[in-house]
């Protein structure tokens, strides 16, 4: 059928196919798309199946690159003013070192080219678990005398899949430098370690609309920025483990063959909307198992801890903002809402991006904050041993007073874990008797 689809000889139009994956449907999309699947093809028959990411760069260039606008001088000066402000701000709120890179201003373009390399490295292992789905259930449901066939169709299915995958994740991530402001505005570090960046563009659209002088719009974002890189550039650790996280969420991803089946079973070519709402609603994606549901708690803990600790420190450092509240309040609602294109990715990859216990880890550090000092919260990031847990989320009060016995050089309380390994220590360290001492040489 793909065969037939790609050579014309098909009756099935083209623009279907690229509207069930999500993909534009003019006629130079679709050009663009059917050499891409001739490609995949011709890879499938060659041997060569490996997803070629390149098609995701380029579809979310060209994306990105509609009503792009380039940074004026006078843009460029204010945003570079902004991060100055802003680094001075935030210098007197939290014991975190400065970037060693210069903060860079970015078109839409710039900013998919930057960040596709880590979204293709979170996206892959989804890519691969649905293609493996879909290549098994081939097989599983093929009679015998066609397995021969079959593993020639199961080949074109992985490379022909793989490039829709690409293709639509180039969508997103098009869409996306659409809507972020900035490098960290999703949470995750999608910029090299230590890099801070804005999109003139998006920041002044995110004014747009607001009773706030722009001044003050570009001082808050670079703010919120600048601490968010830095922590990330201080807790060298911190970028590696969401990133695991994510991919350890990613790799359990399978596909609903049943649903898969019946889909199959009732698919009419000509009315492609039943497969188009499956894709988009995440319905051929089973509920999670319990080791992605654990992975996924953990994830979402350690978000909401990095996006808690960067409101409490952006709402303190921009306390000399005449505007500072009306601001934080676009940015709860705008986080709380998301977008189109985050709608998109976490349909495509099974993950939402907003943490859903925001509100309890930004009460928590400034819960934090109050009871022991910027410098004592701040040093909670130097090992993942020491961060707050889930468990400090539910109950916050039981870490500040901890923190707080530990800063008047009070021991701390043990629990039980603790207090077992301490007594063995003790009782290991003690005299033995006389009879049981080793005899020396």
């Amino acid at each position: 059928m793909l065969q037939n689809i790609l050579s014309g000889k098909s009756t099935i139009d083209p623009s279907q196919l690229a509207g069930v994956a999500g993909l534009p449907s003019d006629p130079a999309s679709i050009a663009a798309l059917m050499s891409q699947l001739q490609g995949a093809l011709q890879g499938a028959q060659s041997g060569t199946g490996a997803i070629n990411w390149d098609i995701a760069l380029k579809s979310g260039q060209e994306r990105a690159a509609t009503g792009q606008l380039t940074p004026t001088t006078q843009e460029r000066t204010q945003l570079d003013q902004a991060f100055h402000i802003a680094a001075l701000w935030l210098d007197d709120v939290i014991s975190v070192a400065e970037l060693t890179a210069v903060p860079r201003l970015l078109t839409r373009k710039e900013w998919v080219t930057a960040t596709l390399p880590l979204w293709s490295q979170l996206a892959e292992p989804v890519a691969t678990s649905i293609s493996e789905s879909l290549t098994r259930v081939l097989t599983d449901q093929a009679p015998e005398e066609l397995q021969g066939m079959i593993a020639n169709a199961s080949q074109i299915v992985r490379s022909i899949g793989g490039t829709l995958f690409a293709m639509q994740l180039g969508q997103v991530v098009g869409q996306l430098a659409s809507e972020v402001v900035s490098g960290g505005d999703v949470g995750i570090p999608l910029l090299d370690d230590g890099q801070a960046a804005l999109l003139p563009q998006n920041v002044a659209e995110f004014g747009d609309g607001l009773d706030v002088p722009t001044d003050q719009v570009q001082i808050y974002l670079a703010v919120r920025e600048l601490a968010h890189a830095r922590l990330f550039r201080h807790s060298r650790w911190l970028r590696l483990h969401l990133i695991s996280s994510i991919t350890d969420f990613a790799h359990g991803i399978t596909i609903d063959s049943s649903r898969l089946e019946e889909l199959a079973s009732g698919f009419d070519p000509s009315n492609p909307e039943e497969l188009r709402e499956a894709m988009q609603n995440g319905s051929l994606i089973p509920p999670k198992s319990e080791a992605q549901l654990a992975a996924l708690a953990r994830l979402e803990t350690m978000l909401a801890l990095v996006e808690g600790w960067v409101d409490v420190v952006t709402v303190e450092a921009t306390s000399r903002l005449p505007k500072a509240d009306a601001i934080n309040e676009t940015v709860k609602r705008r986080r709380a809402s998301g977008g189109p294109a985050e709608s998109a990715f976490a349909t495509l990859v099974g993950l939402e991006l907003r943490p859903r216990r925001l509100r309890e880890a930004a009460a928590m550090w400034q819960a934090i904050t109050d009871a022991v000092g910027n410098e004592a919260r701040d040093a909670l990031w130097a090992h993942p041993d020491i961060l707050p847990t889930m468990a400090d989320l539910d109950d916050p009060q039981a870490l500040v007073a901890r923190l707080t016995n530990a800063a008047r050089g009070e021991a701390a309380e043990l629990d039980d874990v603790d207090q077992a390994l301490e007594d063995l220590l003790r009782d290991d360290g003690a005299e033995r008797p006389k009879e049981e001492r080793p005899k020396e040489d």
